[in-house]
Parts: C-alpha cells; sequence; structure tokens
C-alpha cells in the first residue's frame, strides 16, 4: 500500500491515540519552567493528578518512560542485599524482575504460566514462611500489557496483611491507570508506577510514582544509589510547584488537558467504558471460535485483549496482513508469547465506532488470512455493544 486514505488505526495496547485537544494543548509555546507562570502550572498538576491514582498524598512526575518509574520505586525504598518477591504474570513482570537483580536486589521469581495474574495464595504462603521478614517488597503489575491479565491487587494486599508482614507493596499500573479501577490509598499500594502512554492518553516520556507514608518513611534509610530518580529534592522542589530539574513542560500541558478529559466524564464512566469494551472484545474473540489467553474470568484485562491463534498460525503474520492492507496495528506477542498471539488495545480515547472498525479489521483480517473463523463474532461484539 503505497497510500492509505484516513486515519490509521493504533490499536496496540499503548502508545494510545492522542486525543486531538492534547496535542493542541502540547502545542503551546515553551515557557521558563523557573517561572511564575510554570509554578501555577506545576502546583496545578501535582495537585490534579492524584484522584486518577485514588490517593491523597504526593505523586511525582518525571520526564521518562515506565522503566525509569520502576527504577525509582525499587532505588528510593531498598538496599543493596534486600529481598523482593516478584511473580512472573507476563513479559513486563518478568523485565521488571530483572532490573531488581541488575541493582542487586535478591529476587526471589514465583514462576508463572503467563495466563494468570499474581497468585494471593503464594503472595500468603510466602510471605508467612518469610519470618525473618527477608522480604521487603512485593512486585506486581496490576495489568499485565503483554498478556491482557489484570492481578487482583486488592487480594494480595489482604494475603499480606494476613501474614503479618511489614513488606512495601510496589504496583505497576503502567497500563491499567486511567483504565481501569485502581485505588491507591484504599488498597494501601506504598508505591504506584505508572506511564503517560496509555490510559493518560498522552505520547510516551512521562512516567510517576505514587508515595504512601510508609514508602517516604523506607526511603529514608535505603540506601541504593539515586540521583535522578531521588523523591527527596523532587518532593521538596515540587512543595513549590518546581522541579529539581528540566521537566518536559509540554507534556504538563498535555496532561493537564488529560485529567480535564477524563474528570469531565468521570472516572466511573471511564472505567465502565473500558469494561464494556473490553467485554465485547472477548465476544468477537470467542464468537470467532479463537481463544483469549487471559484464563481467570476475574482478570480480564479492559485495556486490553490477547488472542491466542490456533497452532500453525504465525500470530505476526496476520498482524502483518492487517496492517498493510487495513492500516491497523495491533500488537504483537511477547517473550515467549512472540508469533503465538495478537493483542487488541482498547483503551484511552476510545469509543464505541472505534472498536466496531477495529474488530471489524481483525475479522477479515482473520479471513484473509486463511485463518477458519466464524464471521459472526463481530455480530457478537456489536450486540454487546448495542446492549449499552
Amino acid at each position: 500500500m503505497t497510500y492509505a486514505a484516513g486515519r490509521h488505526f493504533l490499536q496496540i495496547p499503548g502508545p494510545t491515540n492522542v486525543p486531538d485537544s492534547v496535542l493542541r494543548a502540547m502545542s503551546a509555546p515553551t515557557i521558563d519552567h523557573r517561572g511564575p507562570e510554570f509554578q501555577a502550572l506545576g502546583a496545578e498538576i501535582l495537585r490534579d493528578i492524584r484522584p486518577v491514582f485514588g490517593t491523597t498524598n504526593p505523586v511525582v512526575i518525571y520526564p521518562a518512560t515506565g522503566t525509569g518509574a520502576w527504577e525509582a520505586a525499587l532505588v528510593n525504598t531498598l538496599s543493596p542485599g534486600d529481598a523482593v518477591l516478584t511473580f512472573e504474570t507476563g513479559h513486563f513482570a518478568t523485565l521488571w524482575q530483572e532490573m531488581a537483580r541488575s541493582l542487586g536486589l535478591e529476587v526471589d521469581f514465583v514462576p508463572g504460566d503467563w495466563r494468570h495474574g499474581a497468585e494471593p495464595e503464594a503472595v500468603a504462603e510466602r510471605l508467612a514462611a518469610d519470618t525473618g521478614h527477608r522480604i521487603k517488597a512485593v512486585c506486581v503489575v496490576h495489568n499485565e500489557t503483554s498478556t491482557g491479565v489484570t492481578s487482583r491487587v486488592p487480594e494480595i494486599r489482604a494475603a499480606i496483611d494476613a501474614a503479618g508482614h511489614p513488606a512495601l507493596l510496589l504496583v505497576d499500573t503502567i497500563s491499567s491507570l486511567g483504565s481501569i479501577d485502581y485505588r491507591h490509598d484504599e488498597w494501601r499500594v506504598d508505591v504506584t508506577v505508572s506511564g503517560s502512554q496509555k490510559g493518560l492518553m498522552l505520547p510516551p516520556g512521562m512516567s510517576f510514582n505514587a508515595i504512601s507514608d510508609k514508602a517516604l518513611e523506607a526511603s529514608r534509610t535505603a540506601s541504593l544509589p539515586r540521583t535522578f530518580w531521588d523523591w527527596g529534592p523532587m518532593l521538596a522542589a515540587n512543595e513549590r510547584g518546581f522541579f529539581p530539574y528540566t521537566p518536559n513542560t509540554n507534556l504538563l500541558y498535555g496532561l493537564r488537558e488529560a485529567l480535564r478529559l477524563l474528570y469531565a466524564e468521570g472516572l466511573e464512566n471511564v472505567f465502565a467504558r473500558h469494561t464494556r469494551h473490553a467485554e465485547a472484545t472477548r465476544a468477537a474473540v470467542r464468537g470467532w471460535g479463537l481463544e483469549v489467553l487471559c484464563l481467570d474470568e476475574r482478570e480480564h484485562s479492559g485495556a486490553l485483549t490477547a488472542v491466542l491463534v490456533p497452532d500453525g498460525v504465525d500470530a505476526d503474520k496476520v498482524r502483518a496482513l492487517i496492517l498493510d492492507r487495513y492500516d491497523m496495528s495491533l500488537g504483537a506477542g511477547l517473550g515467549k508469547l512472540a508469533g503465538k498471539i495478537f493483542r487488541i488495545g482498547h483503551l484511552g480515547a476510545f469509543n464505541d465506532l472505534t472498536l466496531a472498525g477495529t474488530l471489524a479489521g481483525v475479522q477479515m483480517g482473520l479471513t484473509l488470512s486463511g485463518v477458519r473463523i466464524d464471521p459472526g463474532g463481530l455480530d457478537a461484539a456489536l450486540e454487546r455493544l448495542q446492549s449499552g
């Protein structure tokens, strides 16, 4: 295809489509990040970002991707040789534990099949056995972007409490924040990690740590090296609406507008919309006669759906055909799932007609690829959408 009329369908699970009003907001002239106009902007955003995390505590904003926020969560709360409990729920959980090892932490990595979330029972078992409190933190990916599986964070919190264990709870919400119900304070999470390029409907380049009082206290004695990621100078500067180093001003303009859009719709409505679109997508997948990767009904993601292709089918070739024929990008299978799945992103700035077009493109692409499906899958999705 030499020229594609119309707008590209970016249906990967992030980066997501950026709303026009957010793009316009980011096009404003850059201002002096040490001046009074920026101070007012900084104070406004640092206040208004908190509700989307479900917290009244500080949220630190870094000019970095989510990987940086992972590192910030670890180096601000832990010391060399500390043990962390992590779970093999997918590609990104695996990368986070690899980072922890590279920082000199001892990692207890609970194996998994990439089709289930972190098991609260395994949390309870591991922590109950840790009578010496060697484990200093439990690290969980809330919504695993590589699999479309959402771990049950409130149950994990309950398991930590039941074990009477003092470990910190660190949670990655990079692909769930602003898309799936999340409550930092209510669930007593200690550090929530997130990024700008998914539910917040921004380009990549901004990441976050929401910090509990317990995590802040831990940071005062943690001794992993940190300079750029250090919460101390950041929080001190933030008290006056500033940052200790050059912030990404134009992304902050975009964040202000993205938050305005989320709060105008209402977070409960945003979450309900994502749940409904996820249900319609699963209806299509099952209607086609294909299998959703996630196996636990309690753990289906509202942000994306990972679809298993039949044996003998290369999912990447299906994706390539759909991109060439219909100008639509779908998410690739990552790590051990490469070539076995494709991922449909249905998060961020997204509505019923966008989902209908997405699923129509997937259905046509599967058929053209020679995958045997029931064409009633699209009808099943439309029926779910029409039911309200």
